[in-house]
């Protein structure tokens, strides 16, 4: 009896890999199907048509786009008209073909948007990867002389220092305040004024922000009229005018108030919606116990919405570890600001050295990839 069980185990699991493969293979099918079909007629329909209509380029985008929308129903609708096909849900067997085709359906949804990504994510990898053993404008290949480059580097230590820097402040800074202002709107009448106020900084581009804070720390000589408003308060209260982001060390701190301005808000909405998810009950008992605000706060809402915490703090790290946008608009890398996307910028497009580009791009992506995974782990507990 147990020789027989035994036995019938592997026999159970082969079947059971060969149903899985059967279906992912037969998914595979009518998707690449589906696109094929769906993308001929598409591009079919747009030579025709453009044959007709005069040579536009505003006629031709808005032509590609509403046919673009047109083969996406076409081939959603398409594919799962030859799925329902396939196993139909009628006859003897409607319990395993309604199972078999809910099992391959979400990926005729999801497919084609993961194929396309798979292909945007893992082809710039590969590509900065082989370019990083090549010389200037990827002609030559140079081995590892621009990972010994790198070592030897002293701007790229600036930027790692600067970017460790940020990952030290930012994401403190904005998930400690967006955790306040989450707090304190909830408690107040006009909260959704308020908090529409500190989420509007998310609606601005980083370079709009940038653009607006350099007219804040913006200098002019002593004695001429100052129109940035730091400034404008400084000599209002009788000190002079500084040249707030020439300051070495510290006009990193300037810009960085920059980001923590726009993530405040961002992090103000997921974890007051955090927190409107604690039990009442809790709360409630700690009151009856005696509970101070101050210990409801951090020893009840606190550990409850730590996960939450978490998620916001590591979405703004990966967001920090890739910070571009600002620097370039205030500094441009200057007096002691340089950060490594930055620096990436400067080697890429300016020094055209797409080598050594390429190997802080890798860098970069060390960064990112542990503090991703970190994080998705994360949200997949909380959604538990």
């Amino acid at each position: 009896m147990v020789s027989t069980d035994a036995s019938s185990a592997p026999a159970g699991n082969a079947a059971q890999i060969g149903a899985f493969l059967k279906t992912g293979l037969l998914a595979v099918v009518i998707m690449l199907a589906g696109i094929i079909t769906s993308a001929a007629v598409a591009a079919g329909a747009f030579f025709a048509i453009s044959a007709i209509l005069p040579d536009s380029n505003l006629l031709n985008a808005v032509l590609v786009m509403v046919l673009g929308v047109a083969a996406c129903f076409g081939y959603f609708w398409g594919s799962n008209a030859i799925l329902d096909m396939i196993y139909p849900a009628r006859g003897q067997n409607i319990a395993t073909n309604l199972t078999r085709a809910n099992a391959i359906r979400p990926w005729l949804f999801l497919g084609p948007a993961v194929v396309i990504l798979g292909i945007y994510l893992v082809y710039p990898v590969i590509n900065s990867l082989i370019l990083s053993f090549h010389g200037p404008r990827g002609e030559n290949w140079v081995g590892t002389a621009n990972y010994s480059w790198l070592m030897g580097d002293q701007a790229f230590r600036e930027s790692v220092r600067n970017n460790f820097l940020w990952l030290l402040v930012v994401p403190a800074a904005s998930t400690f305040f967006g955790l306040i202002a989450a707090t304190l709107t909830d408690r107040i009448s006009w909260g959704n004024v308020a908090k529409s106020l500190i989420f509007m900084p998310m609606a601005i581009s980083f370079i709009g922000a940038s653009v607006i804070w350099k007219f804040i720390y913006d200098y002019r000589a002593e004695g001429s009229e100052q129109i940035g408003l730091l400034n404008a308060i400084v000599t209002g209260l009788g000190f002079e005018p500084q040249a707030w982001i020439t300051v070495p060390f510290w006009n990193n701190f300037f810009l960085m108030i920059v980001l923590i301005w726009i993530q405040t808000g961002f992090a103000m909405v997921i974890l007051s919606a955090a927190l409107r998810g604690i039990p009442e009950e809790t709360i409630e008992a700690a009151i009856i116990d005696g509970a101070s605000p101050f210990q409801i706060f951090y020893k009840i809402k606190v550990p409850q919405i730590w996960g939450t915490i978490a998620v916001v703090w590591t979405t703004i790290t990966i967001l920090v570890l890739k910070v571009f946008d600002i620097v370039l608009a205030m500094t441009n890398g200057q007096w002691g600001t340089q950060v490594l996307a930055n620096y990436m910028f400067d080697w890429m497009f300016r020094g055209l050295d797409f080598g050594r580009a390429s190997v802080i791009a890798l860098v970069i992506m060390a960064m990112v990839i542990p503090i991703m995974i970190w994080n998705i782990r994360e949200a997949r507990k909380d959604m538990r």
